[in-house]
């Protein structure tokens, strides 16, 4: 039973391996990619079932028990996010071929595709602190294959940020790291987590977590982090877009989740009150970035920045209510960033420009498009019923229940304005006269681009509209996620 932790990641890394021999057979390794893509969905939505009947499941790699061997932990937040990720997977793996050109295609980009997903769930899944640098260095290597793939020269002066940015904030956490192994002598987080309630010098790991807390909120693009953020991610390639989108600062976000809830949580006034402040500069910078732009493209990739504010600030009231609107906020967020940017990816390409000044009435021949546009619109912005006023109403009921009006006030401005800045697009992009007739070749393809979004977009109003069945889930994983002494437990088996 123990062994199905390793599965998520062992069946994408293998088809990673495998499709890197036959890249130049463009249509064998689509056909092969969609199949291990939805086996690997079907693997993982099994593994999810099992840990939500019968409880977590601690993988001992070599046989060797914790704290001194490779400790995989498949609990149900982790596995919730790993069952997320491959839905994503599944989606992207479809919009691909009608995103990228063959030559594109040819060069490893499933291959470098399958190790991402591999190391995403690696990291949702790993139970000690230097595996996840570890695997956060093998879903970094995969990106920069991907973000790298194309030509231009504003793909290759993004993608030199991008790899100087990351490589830096790695630096930083193998270092802080060995820090803490210095202090606590175990990166094991279940003994971690054990360890620094007897240690003396809380000073000396309240600076460690404050490092840490730098590295993760580099990765998620917390303020003031996140200037790095948007123009590599609408460099490369839309297929490629949509993955960084959904997958890459949500590992941040959730490094932040774990540690804080699991590991440091007995400074909570100091650092949990800097959680909020952050939280709320994150949402207000997020939001006049979207504002400030005509670019379709970076419109959606500044609204990743105050969705990252929304879930720092469930984790910075500490809350159960609260830690359930961020879980609940971080699946949704995962869902609709992959169907929006696979939306302004085909938008881009259907009007021939990613500049909103250059566009409008596009709706007359795309009404798929720009209906799934509008709805998406409407999901990112958390109207009910959808998923993301689930998520919100719970942040903002965590934070009225610990009296944080400033940050409730924030989120509910900084909604609208999200809102506002995604409607531009639609009324500006679909709505008003009839243009030109578009290409009909053009036109075929633009209509197939829309069908991987509208089913993850789905499934995102789903999640608003069934609430009542997934709510209970994320209920469970908050009151999880507030004691410990379960995680411990499970994995030290004392």
């Amino acid at each position: 039973m123990s062994n199905l932790a390793v599965l998520p990641i062992l069946l994408p890394l293998l088809a990673g391996i495998f499709v890197a021999f036959i890249h130049k057979k463009t249509s064998i390794v689509r056909t092969v990619s969609k199949l291990i893509a939805i086996v690997n969905l079907l693997v993982v939505g099994w593994v999810f079932f099992q840990v939500q009947q019968e409880g977590s499941i601690v993988l001992e790699v070599g046989s060797w028990s914790a704290p001194f061997g490779i400790v995989l932990v498949g609990d149900l937040l982790a596995m919730t996010l790993v069952l997320t990720t491959n839905i994503i997977a599944v989606a992207c793996v479809f919009f691909a071929p009608q995103s990228l050109s063959d030559k594109e295609e040819s060069f490893y980009f499933y291959s470098f595709f399958f190790i991402l997903i591999s190391g995403v769930s690696g990291a949702f899944l790993t139970g000690d602190l230097f595996n996840l640098f570890v695997f956060f260095e093998v879903l970094l290597m995969a990106s920069y294959g991907l973000i790298v793939l194309g030509n231009g020269k504003a793909q290759l002066r993004e993608s030199i940020k991008y790899v100087l940015i990351n490589l830096f904030s790695s630096m930083l956490f193998v270092t802080t790291i060995a820090f803490l192994y210095s202090v606590v002598g175990t990166v094991n987080m279940a003994q971690v987590a054990q360890r620094v309630q007897e240690v003396e010098q809380q000073g000396v790991l309240t600076t460690i977590a404050i490092l840490f807390f730098f590295v993760f909120a580099t990765k998620a693009a917390v303020f003031p982090l996140y200037y790095w953020l948007p123009r590599p991610y609408i460099s490369p390639n839309p297929v490629v877009s949509a993955l960084f989108g959904a997958l890459l600062t949500k590992v941040g976000v959730y490094s932040i989740l774990r540690t804080f809830t699991l590991i440091f949580n007995q400074e909570v006034p100091l650092t949990h009150t800097l959680f909020i402040y952050l939280a709320a500069f994150t949402m207000i910078f997020g939001v006049v970035g979207a504002l400030s732009t005509n670019n379709i493209k970076l419109i959606v990739a500044y609204n990743i920045i105050p969705a990252v504010g929304f879930m720092l600030m469930g984790i910075g009231i500490f809350t159960e209510v609260s830690i359930s609107g961020t879980i609940y906020y971080l699946v949704h967020d995962m869902i609709i960033k992959g169907v929006l940017f696979i939306l302004v990816g085909a938008t881009t390409y259907v009007a021939g420009t990613s500049d909103l000044r250059k566009m409008g009435g596009l709706i007359h021949h795309y009404p798929v498009l720009g209906w799934l546009m509008f709805i998406a619109s409407l999901v990112l912005a958390g109207i009910p019923p959808f998923s993301g006023f689930i998520g919100k109403l719970q942040l903002i009921r965590g934070g009225l229940g610990q009296e944080e009006i400033m940050i409730v006030i924030v989120a509910l401005i900084s909604s609208l304005l999200i809102l506002f800045s995604m409607m531009r697009i639609f009324i500006r992009g679909y709505w008003g006269e009839k243009m030109d007739i578009p290409i009909p070749e053009r036109k075929k393809k633009g209509s197939r681009m829309a069908w991987p979004a509208a089913g993850l977009l789905t499934l995102s109003v789903l999640l608003g509209v069934g609430a009542e069945l997934f709510f209970p889930t994320i209920e469970s994983i908050a009151q999880y996620l507030m004691d410990p002494e379960i995680y411990i437990d499970s994995v030290l088996k004392e």
